[in-house]
């Protein structure tokens, strides 16, 4: 027993040793097992420039800037009606359709009138036989006031005639003014457009029997629009009659200024929130119902101010990335009111900034996000020698 245990570790070692031996053969054949040598020297690196277009850095300076509130809503005409039927009866013609321009006075529609003009005969014929009952009315009381001076009757047949007489003329007035309502409802049956302007809905068609106050048309003007915008309540205190407003409208490239006409004294129970009408100032070529938006001038004041989108919010307070001596630099700010430049693009929002140098160079908002401390150049400057980048923390 003790001899095969001490062959057992014989064999045992044996193996390790072989195993030992063999790897450390393979590690010296192997080149890529070999431990790379140490660099001698450090080898330098460009730095990493940034170059820049004049257009992505501008100087801070005093700009005149104008508050503005954000308005939106649909164009409405100033002057529309909706021609409705006065009388009742059959829709003879209907003379115009969506489109057609019409003027003030013009004929729109006609109802048959047959009916009408029948009751304004009868009518005619009641005032004419009550008109005769005043002939006679009339002659019997200067008969009776003849009799009462001679003593053949007494005052009392005066009186009773006079009270015929009376009675007639009441009768005859009440059928001449039945006549004149017999009329009125004839000349009703011709339909006349009430404004001049343009048919936006024709609502009935000939042949149809309307009823009284069925609608058949609607007329409005375009020479006159206004824009209806709502605003909140705490919006609505800063807002005047005369205040001026520029706004864009879809399909339209270019500007339009309207001014504050009028501004609802109420809150709207539905929305708690007020209306104002701006008057577009010149409305040729647009339509009732186009949506528009815009900014409304409040008050303006001189101070610096940059393009908000310059600002960057990305950190916990606003900052923005300015040109020192080269390099990147994130400045923190503060902002005030936002508007848009007097004269400027109404689309293009400005922000007044505190806390920066008159003769701050900003970096604008196409350039991005730059780490701070990165080099900077104008194009067409020389660049910079080739230096070791230094080391930053974050």
């Amino acid at each position: 027993m003790k001899l095969r245990s001490k062959l057992t570790w014989l064999l045992l070692i044996a193996l390790l040793a072989g195993g030992a031996a063999y790897w450390q053969s393979r590690r010296s054949a192997d080149p890529a097992a070999a431990p790379a040598a140490a660099p001698t020297t450090t080898a330098p690196v460009a730095q990493t420039v940034v170059e820049l277009l004049p257009a992505d850095v501008s100087q801070i300076h005093t700009q005149t800037l104008i508050r503005t509130l954000p308005v939106s809503g649909n164009l409405k005409a100033l002057n529309s009606v909706t021609v409705k039927a006065r009388v009742a009866g059959e829709l003879l013609s209907l003379q115009v359709r969506e489109g057609d321009t019409v003027k003030a006075g013009q004929v729109i529609a006609k109802i048959d009138p047959t009916e009408f003009q029948r009751k304004l005969r009868q009518a005619e014929q009641q005032a004419d036989a009550a008109k005769s009952q005043i002939d006679i009315a009339q002659r019997q009381f200067n008969n009776n006031v003849a009799l009462v001076d001679q003593g053949f009757i007494s005052k009392t047949a005066l009186e009773t005639s006079e009270a015929t007489l009376t009675g007639a003329r009441a009768t005859y007035n009440a059928a001449v003014a039945a006549a004149d309502v017999a009329r009125k409802t004839l000349e009703d049956a011709v339909l006349l457009s009430p404004i001049s302007g343009q048919i936006a809905a024709r609502l009935a068609q000939p042949g149809e029997r309307v009823a009284v106050d069925q609608k058949l048309v609607d007329i409005v003007d375009l020479s006159s629009l206004e824009l209806e915008a709502t605003l909140s309540p705490a919006d609505a205190m800063d807002v005047r009659v005369g205040q001026q407003a520029q706004l864009t409208l879809e399909g339209l490239e270019r500007l339009l200024y309207a001014q504050v006409q009028r501004i609802n004294p109420n809150v709207q129970s539905n929305s708690r929130s007020v209306l104002v009408y701006l008057r577009l100032q010149k409305a040729t070529g647009l339509r009732q119902g186009l949506y528009g938006q815009g900014q409304l001038e409040l008050s303006s004041r001189q101070v610096p101010a940059l393009p908000l989108e310059s600002v960057r919010t990305d950190k916990p307070q606003p900052y923005v990335q300015l040109m020192v001596n080269g390099r990147v630099m994130h400045q923190a700010v503060s902002l005030g009111e936002r508007g848009v430049l007097a004269g400027g693009d109404a689309s293009q929002v400005w922000v007044e900034v505190k806390g920066l140098p008159a003769d701050a160079q900003v970096l604008s908002a196409r350039t991005g996000v730059l780490r701070e401390g990165l080099g900077l150049r104008m194009a067409g400057s020389s660049p910079p020698a080739a230096a070791v980048v230094p080391s930053t923390k974050p």
